[in-house]
């Protein structure tokens, strides 16, 4: 049985071994053999065998590539790393395995959803939140800074305040830092101590200052250093940054109005007044918000008509008494004034000198005033009378109240009243 599992012939009678070439070499390896056997039946056989029929048997095996020595010095070089196999590749399954296709689809769906919802909130948050929250905070900086630039101009334009306040406005993050932010205030404080030398250094050698407002139309006013020092110390950054305060530049306008125009007549020497436009008739812009058109002119001097000199008057006076008509005894009394003169020709006369100056200056002296003080008292008096006045104004307003002298009219501002009106308005209003 072992010669026929090796292929020998006990003798020539023997059936022939059809299973392989005849001229094969026996195989003493029982093993090899058998995994003959085994390849048959596993279907590796023929393969091995054609391996083997591939193979020269003179082949030789090439020799090994010595490796390179390296040089004294030299530094070893690096390999480059190698790759890992596709079946170990990030989003494979574990143990080489591929995630299903299912799956996958699943992933990158929910990648690009993920995404798509970022975007979608980042977006929402910059229109809803983030861009009305800088436009806000855009917006108050910006008002604030307006205001910085109208209380700190001209002057202090470059005042160390206003550069401070602006440099809070700039640093501030929230809308609510900005608006705490007072302006008013230090703008104040900067403006009265601006104005206060002004006034130390500008007033005129009669202890006066010219006060030119320019918020619409401009306008001007003379008054003494103490008044103004009080309008400084009373106003703040919104008027006191119109304000300019100069040294008067003035010149003396007489004028001819009638007494409505002069005040009733009851402005006397050194009275303040303020003119106003009574219509549109001048050039200039006319103001409409109340404010004259010259505030603080001066009364340098003032003339009445001489027909208010022409006196003509009598005055009498009797009273007899009767006691008894036995006894022829009684008493009576009699006295009588008259006086007829023209009080120009007793001015002419006293100016040649012909009469005591001393004395008729001592009857005539404030007659007109007098005479008008009268008339009020007396609730009686001549208003067909026409003044002549000479009015102390800035000389940029002479040109308009030459122009307007017939459409102006003077008015006594209640702060700066004669005597006569402030003691009536103390018996007024007690």
């Amino acid at each position: 049985m072992l010669d026929k599992i090796r292929g020998k012939k006990k003798d020539d009678k023997d059936a022939p071994d059809l299973r392989g070439n005849n001229n094969k070499k026996d195989d003493s390896d029982i093993g090899g053999r058998l995994k003959g056997m085994v390849g048959k039946v596993t279907g590796k056989g023929d393969s091995d065998k054609k391996e083997e029929t591939k193979a020269s048997p003179e082949r030789k095996m090439p020799r090994p590539m010595p490796k390179p020595m390296a040089k004294p010095g030299e530094k070893p070089r690096l390999k480059h790393p190698q790759k890992k196999p596709e079946s170990k590749r990030p989003g494979m399954g574990g143990f080489g395995k591929r995630i299903p296709d299912d799956d996958q689809r699943t992933l990158v769906g929910a990648a690009v959803f993920g995404i798509i919802l970022i975007i979608l909130v980042g977006a929402g948050y910059y229109f809803l939140v983030y861009a009305p929250y800088q436009d806000a905070l855009s917006n108050a900086k910006q008002t604030k800074l307006t205001e910085v630039n109208t209380y700190f101009t001209g002057a202090l334009a470059t005042d160390p305040a206003g550069i401070s306040l602006r440099a809070q406005i700039d640093s501030a993050t929230t809308p609510d830092q900005v608006d705490a932010i007072d302006v008013l205030g230090p703008a104040t404080d900067s403006w009265r101590t601006y104005q206060t030398q002004q006034i130390k250094s500008q007033k005129d050698a009669y202890g006066r200052v010219m006060i030119t407002y320019a918020a619409g139309t401009q306008k001007n006013a003379i008054v003494k250093v103490a008044d103004a020092q009080t309008l400084v110390n009373q106003a703040d950054a919104t008027v006191l940054s119109n304000m300019v305060i100069k040294t008067p530049d003035t010149v003396a306008i007489p004028i001819i109005i009638s007494r409505l125009q002069a005040a009733g007549g009851l402005i006397n020497v050194g009275n303040s007044v303020d003119v106003y436009l009574m219509n549109g008739t001048s050039n200039e812009s006319i103001s409409t918000n109340g404010t004259p058109q010259i505030s603080g002119a001066t009364v340098l001097a003032i003339l009445r008509a001489k027909d208010s000199g022409v006196i003509t008057a009598n005055k009498s006076h009797a009273q007899s008494i009767a006691i008894s008509n036995l006894v022829q005894n009684g008493q009576g009394s009699e006295r009588s004034e008259s006086a007829q003169e023209d009080v120009e020709q007793l001015i002419r006369a006293v100016s040649a000198r012909n009469w005591d100056q001393s004395e008729v200056s001592s009857y005539l002296n404030a007659y007109g005033w007098r005479l008008s003080d009268f008339e009020r008292t007396s609730n009686l008096g001549e208003l067909d009378a026409q003044y002549l006045l000479l009015l102390e104004v800035p000389r940029e307003n002479a040109i308009f109240l030459i122009q307007n002298m017939n459409n102006v009219i003077l008015t006594v501002p209640t702060q700066q009243a004669p005597n006569w009106m402030i003691q009536e308005l103390k018996q007024i209003y007690g």
